[in-house]
């Protein structure tokens, strides 16, 4: 499944962000859920992945990864739960070995959402993307976003943003 949304500033992207997040919401975490953002720099990557962590409900910051490799949030939401979601943005790494240092099992489990900047630069050691995004600057401040779903639960959660109403 493949959805596109032209998007025409900075707010809308954060808003694109927060519906992904309902749509994760909507079919459930599960087991867990990995996101691939793909795009040139300045392309609107940590603008959307900041989206989707304050419509989690975390309430601070929301930081650029790039010298950290992973910014952790863990969200107590209803109940005690705590859903946990990582950003990573791989742009300085400069082999992919290096992420073995990381603890990649911690990360990548049944019950945490991972944003993922620069995959390219993680191959052989990321896992597989349920969802692809490739973003295209068309301006500077208007995107286009080109979302591919890439397994079952990827096309789930497509599914359920196609009713998000820009």
């Amino acid at each position: 499944m493949l959805l596109s949304y032209s998007l025409a500033d900075e707010a809308a992207t954060i808003d694109l962000g927060g519906g992904l997040t309902r749509a994760i919401e909507t079919v459930g975490l599960g087991d867990g859920l990995n996101i691939h953002l793909l795009g040139d720099l300045g392309a609107g990557k940590t603008t959307f992945s900041r989206g989707v962590v304050r419509a989690f409900g975390h309430q601070g910051a929301v930081k650029s990864p790039t010298y950290t490799l992973v910014e952790p949030y863990e969200i107590a939401i209803d109940g005690g739960v705590i859903r946990r979601v990582y950003h990573f943005d791989l742009y300085r790494l400069s082999d992919p070995a290096e992420l073995e240092f990381l603890g990649l099992d911690d990360y990548f489990n049944s019950s945490s959402l991972c944003l993922i900047e620069w995959p390219e630069r993680g191959v052989g050691f990321m896992p597989q993307a349920d969802i692809e995004i490739h973003l295209v600057e068309l301006s500077s401040k208007a995107r286009q976003f080109n979302f591919a779903a890439l397994t079952v639960r990827g096309e789930q959660v497509l599914r359920a943003l196609d009713k998000y109403d820009q």
